[in-house]
């Protein structure tokens, strides 16, 4: 007779009762590839690498959704040793990220060397939430959502403009466009604007670019599962450099800041952060703007500002080229509204119903984020599912972008699904291009405004065609993948309108 079996009889009825009950829960938590009575079900793992084989790691998202159709809108995967929580579709992600459950961060191995643990993005609890108040507060006292923000895209616009003619019609790069939505973020951010040939401003954008290209190389998807193996292999290593790099050029603003502060004039994100961390101080009270906390939130929004309205606008370029019997539709809209000189305001989009939904649904189609891993706060119990708290969650945000239920051709650039049958503009639930809930992005109201006000603006001026030798049907539409979906690094020819 095995030794705990033996053990097992000993026991009274009730205690054996309840070892047994143990038992059960144990394997029923632990057991994969069953549906298990409280976790939820998912592939049986491989050894070692778990369910990575299942994985394509350079489109995650469409490998998400493809699953789902076996194991449902709710399942689970192993990434190596480590149970992750994957939720895809309309209704199960929206539940997710309005709920106060999923609101935490998982310690993976690169955020933790870029950010640790502090600033907006990984930072979690009372930390996370003080930054995140003070970081809303601070963007809308410095315009952000209103007249004055809309007043420096206005601003803005002729240097993109004169830059693009520039190239008098010849063939230019799509990252020629990162520069102008770029610069307005960086005035929320720094006070000023940047020349375009600025050589700090140009650090600033190659080290995001290559920083969020690098998130989604396939071996820094599994350095975060095998941190460990980390000498083997080099996209941490190059991402840490240019963190540090980029770091060391955020510190000289801080600097500056507290060099020259005035309480009257705080024209920054900087200034305010730098003012809040002198006040904190004097008061003695539990400071959490403290300088690495201050840097990494600024590194966190320079991110933001510097990737997702620029790679936003690239995609609208290469769909306008891809479609250009669309293009011409947005043209005569903003032509017959504004004319042709007239600079685009906010408030224009409610006359620009057609060209509001070009833009809606550029924002669907890419799904620039696929996903931002959440981790549960607390043990929860989500449809049915028991969820323990520290569990890694991914919530699929193209999938809820891609939804069949929601879309009439999910697949398809159809800036139909944002117009009603008379031409005006619909709002859509699943349309969550920023996510959505108590985690969302901080410069919603910026990036709103910035790809309405530039996509308007450019072609108010200029119709975009393939370069010479390519056709509407060469153009290829699915994403290269980095932290963000991004277009096929395609170059375009910006001829003007008159022309």
């Amino acid at each position: 007779m095995a030794p705990w079996l033996g053990v097992l009889l000993g026991l009274n009825t009730t205690v054996l009762l309840g070892v047994l009950l143990l038992i059960i829960i144990y394997l029923a938590l632990s057991s994969p590839g069953k549906s298990s009575l409280r976790f939820p079900p998912g592939p049986r793992p491989l050894p070692i690498i778990g369910n990575l084989h299942l994985l394509d790691i350079r489109r995650q998202d469409l490998s998400y959704m493809k699953i789902s159709e076996n194991y449902g809108s709710i399942f689970s995967l192993f990434f190596g040793s480590q149970r992750v929580v994957v939720l895809t579709g309309f209704e199960t992600v929206i539940e997710a990220l309005m709920s106060n459950e999923f609101v935490g961060r998982p310690p993976l191995p690169i955020f933790l060397q870029m950010d640790h643990e502090n600033g907006l993005f990984f930072s979690g609890g009372d930390l996370w939430k003080t930054t995140r108040r003070f970081t809303l507060s601070s963007l809308r006292e410095l315009g952000m959502g209103k007249t004055r923000l809309e007043k420096k895209i206005q601003d803005e616009l002729p240097f993109l403009t004169e830059k693009i003619k520039s190239f008098n019609g010849k063939v230019l790069d799509l990252k020629e466009f990162s520069c102008a939505p770029t610069n307005v973020s960086f005035t929320l951010f720094f006070g000023d604007r940047f020349d375009y040939a600025d050589p700090v401003f140009n650090i600033f954008l190659r080290n995001v670019n290559e920083i969020i290209g690098l998130l989604g190389e396939p071996h820094l998807q599994i350095y975060n599962v095998y941190p460990h193996l980390g000498f083997l292999f080099k996209p941490h290593k190059i991402i840490i450099k240019r963190t540090q790099e980029t770091y060391a050029l955020l510190k000289k603003f801080i600097r500056a800041g507290k060099q020259c502060i005035n309480e009257n004039h705080l024209e920054s994100y900087v200034d305010k952060m730098v003012f809040k961390q002198q006040e904190e101080e004097k008061h003695k009270e539990n400071n959490k703007f403290y300088d690495d906390n201050i840097i990494a939130s600024l590194f966190d929004l320079v991110i933001a500002g510097t990737e997702t309205t620029a790679v936003t606008i690239q995609w609208a370029i290469v769909l306008m080229m891809k479609y250009p019997e669309i293009q011409r539709k947005v043209q005569e809209e903003i032509h017959r509204v504004l004319g042709p000189d007239r600079l685009p305001t906010y408030e224009d989009r409610k006359l620009l119903p057609y060209s509001e939904a070009v833009i809606s649904e550029v924002q669907r189609f890419s799904s620039l984020v696929p996903q931002f891993p959440r981790s549960t706060v607390v043990d929860t119990l989500f449809r049915g599912y028991f969820i323990p708290k520290g569990t890694m969650v991914i919530p699929s945000l193209t999938s809820v972008m891609y939804d069949k239920t929601q879309w009439e051709t999910p697949f398809q650039f159809n800036p139909n699904h944002f117009l009603d049958d008379k031409g005006k503009y619909v709002k859509k639930a699943a349309f969550i291009p920023f996510s959505i809930g108590r985690r969302n992005c901080v410069g919603e109201a910026v990036g709103r405004m910035e790809v309405f006000m530039f996509f308007v603006g450019l072609l108010q001026k200029f119709t975009f065609r393939p370069p010479p030798g390519i056709t509407e049907d060469d153009l290829d539409l699915s994403y290269v993948s980095a932290f963000t979906r991004r277009p096929q690094p395609y170059s375009t020819c910006a001829v003007p309108c008159c022309e």
